[in-house]
């Protein structure tokens, strides 16, 4: 004869407190995943830009914190370090904020603008490699503009006119980036109009060097060689540490990171507390029960192992509803967005937050079967 299943049978003999445990879990493990979600969208937008950048190596300005807020240096670091050995091509990048207005609603609205030389790969963006799109962003006054910029911006369609800057301006074409938290759009435009719009700013002050390397050059190899030639005003980065550098910027700089973080710590605790409250209460109806199983001779152990299994079986319970909301959450964050904030559920957050809920669920059982684990069966007969 199998041994009873008496966690189970504890839990469906209220099922109205069960119901409250699996949809206080199921918030807890909605919360939870919604901050580790925005925090990770943080992460992928604040940095999305350097998998588009067709470079191995970036010089940047040490006063530079992250490239929406990127200081300028002189463009000649750039020619400094271009006959290094290994190094294929040298790229300066210009980057601003412009005013840009809404034809529909004239409003206007702060527009991220990257300037380049349209005949430098800057970027890998398909759309601006063709020779038509080339020699379009060489036009003066024509702009290229990112289709997940927010709808604020007004439309987007190729030959439409608008003002930025207090000068005319034209969308020549589209292309598919992401401006992420620091920026609600961007537009990409010739190093000629870059220097038109921002006047008196001189184009020998450039906001980040993207660097090329040829074919299986040894990015480490390099750097040390470039540090050696250049001054202190500027910072040799392969794509890996200037993404951490941005990434250490939002995440321990800023508000944003904390806030995220806080908000799966707060979670957490209310998810404790919540089945904490359930596990006491019902261990306290049934303290007689409890009672008598030690008095039969079984061990506190034996009660702990009890508890324990319910607190998992809630956690198991909660966590699934709560991942189908989030799931649906998820991608409506995605489409309310237009794809600029990208939600993204990932493999390794699901095995995480179902470890944390365990974990959450287990640590409420065993501070809630105390009182059943130290009564004595004489005190409550």
């Amino acid at each position: 004869m199998g041994r009873t299943p008496l966690a189970w049978l504890n839990l469906l003999h209220e099922r109205t407190r069960l119901g409250v445990a699996i949809a206080g879990v199921g918030f807890a493990v909605l919360l939870i995943f919604m901050n580790l979600g925005f925090r990770g969208a943080l992460l992928a937008t604040a940095t999305n830009i350097y998998d588009q950048f067709n470079g191995d190596i970036f010089l940047l300005s040490p006063q530079t914190l992250e490239i929406s807020s990127s200081k300028s240096f002189p463009r000649s670091r750039l020619y400094q370090v271009a006959g290094i050995e290994g190094v294929e091509r040298v790229m300066p990048l210009y980057a601003e904020y412009l005013l840009w207005r809404n034809p529909d609603t004239g409003v206007s609205r702060a527009m991220f603008v990257y300037g380049i030389n349209p005949q430098d790969p800057v970027f890998l963006m398909p759309e601006l490699q063709d020779e038509t799109a080339i020699a379009s962003l060489s036009q003066p006054n024509i702009v290229f503009i990112d289709r997940l910029s927010r709808e604020e911006f007004g439309p987007q369609t190729t030959g439409l006119e608008t003002e930025a800057g207090r000068r005319r301006v034209t969308i020549g074409g589209q292309y598919t980036l992401g401006g992420g938290f620091a920026a609600d759009g961007t537009v990409i435009m010739s190093d000629q109009n870059f220097r038109r719009f921002f006047s008196p700013r001189p184009l020998n002050l450039i906001n980040l060097g993207v660097i090329k390397l040829t074919p299986g050059t040894d990015p480490n190899r390099v750097i040390p060689l470039m540090e050696a030639r250049l001054p202190a005003d500027v910072m040799v980065y392969t794509k890996a540490q200037i993404i951490d550098n941005d990434r250490r910027f939002w995440m321990e700089t800023t508000a944003i990171g904390f806030i995220f973080g806080l908000g799966v710590v707060v979670s957490f605790i209310v998810g404790t507390v919540i089945v904490y409250q359930i596990l006491y209460t019902d261990i306290r109806d049934h303290m007689m029960e409890y009672a008598t199983l030690k008095a039969m001779g079984y061990s506190g152990l034996y009660l702990f192992q009890l508890v324990l299994q319910e607190a998992v079986i809630l956690a198991l319970m909660g966590y699934v509803p709560g991942l189908i909301i989030s799931l649906g959450l998820y991608e409506l964050t995605v489409t309310a967005t237009a794809g600029s904030l990208p939600v993204a559920m990932t493999f390794s957050r699901i095995i995480f937050v179902l470890l944390l809920t365990i974990v959450m669920c287990s640590a409420s059982g065993l501070i809630s079967v105390r009182k059943a684990v130290t009564t004595d069966p004489a005190d409550v007969f």
